[in-house]
C-alpha cells in the first residue's frame, strides 16, 4: 500500500516518539508498504519551528533528512494537488478545520491515490475513503 503520512506522524516517527501510535508504527514498518512525505510538512514544520524554536524541537531540514533516513519517498506539491483541493468537501456537521497544510496533502493524498494517515481527530470529518485515522 501506498502511504502519504501527515506531519505529526512524520515528526513521531523520525524522532521515534512515544507519541506515535502503535498501529501507525506498525503500518510504516510493515515493508509491504510504501511511505511517502509532504514538502507541505517540510514547510509547515519550518515555518512553526521558526515561530516557536523552544517548543517545535525539529525543523524542516531536520525533519526532511530524517524521512529520507527512513527511506520515505519525498511527495512535491504539484500543480495537480493544488487543483484538487476544490474535490475535499467536509461533512456538513463537521468543526471548524483552518489547516492549510493538512488540506493540501489530503489533496495530494487523494490525487496521486494514496491513503493518508493520520493522528489529527478533524480529518475524517472529510469523508473520503483514502483516510486513515489512528
Amino acid at each position: 500500500m501506498k502511504i502519504l503520512i501527515d506531519t505529526h506522524i512524520a515528526i513521531w516517527a523520525v524522532l521515534n516518539d512515544p507519541k506515535l501510535p502503535k498501529r501507525a508504527k506498525n503500518i510504516i514498518l510493515d515493508e509491504a508498504n510504501e511511505i511517502f512525505y509532504s514538502t507541505a510538512s517540510v514547510w509547515e514544520i519550518t515555518i512553526k519551528h521558526m515561530l516557536h524554536p523552544d517548543r517545535i524541537r525539529i525543523n524542516g531540514d531536520l525533519l526532511a533528512k530524517g524521512c529520507e533516513d527512513n527511506g520515505y519517498t519525498v511527495l512535491p506539491v504539484f500543480n495537480k494537488h493544488v487543483s484538487a483541493l476544490e474535490t475535499l468537501k467536509r461533512l456538513e456537521n463537521a468543526p471548524q478545520h483552518n489547516d492549510p497544510f493538512d488540506r493540501i496533502m489530503l489533496a495530494q493524498a487523494k490525487a496521486e491515490n494514496l491513503m493518508f494517515l493520520t493522528h489529527d481527530s478533524l480529518i475524517p470529518y472529510y469523508g473520503e475513503s483514502f483516510i486513515m485515522s489512528v
